[in-house]
């Protein structure tokens, strides 16, 4: 097997890792968030970490498609226009990477537990 064969191959695995992390994580959310309806719990705390749930998986899956990118271009073609494409993408992922963390904790990254208590 050729150095470009396994870089393509752990980009893919890489890829379905990424989607399998959003897809278990949406299902096994889903799941909770009915289980927890049927037995009545309250809605407004099942709802909420319902989507905590959902929004970490996301996140969880956002990482590794961007770790396969990254293998992908810097390893197999780094030409400068690939390397632009890489970078918007990772643009595009890392700005909805902060804003489900800013959806999800109420604070950005950067900043620490305390601020804004």
């Amino acid at each position: 097997m050729e150095f470009t064969e396994v870089i393509e191959t752990t980009g893919k695995v890489l890829d379905g890792a990424g989607v399998a992390a959003i897809v278990i994580g949406a299902l096994v959310g889903t799941v909770r968030f009915a289980t927890e309806m049927a037995r009545r719990q309250d809605f407004e705390l099942s709802y909420r970490t319902y989507r905590r749930g959902l929004g970490r998986a996301i996140l969880l899956g956002l990482e590794f498609l961007v770790a396969a990118d990254i293998i992908r271009t810097v390893a197999i073609a780094p030409t400068f226009a690939n390397v632009g494409v890489l970078a918007l993408i990772v643009l595009v992922r890392t700005f909805l990477s902060y804003s489900l963390e800013l959806e999800l904790t109420g604070r950005w990254p950067w900043q620490s537990s305390t601020a804004g208590t």
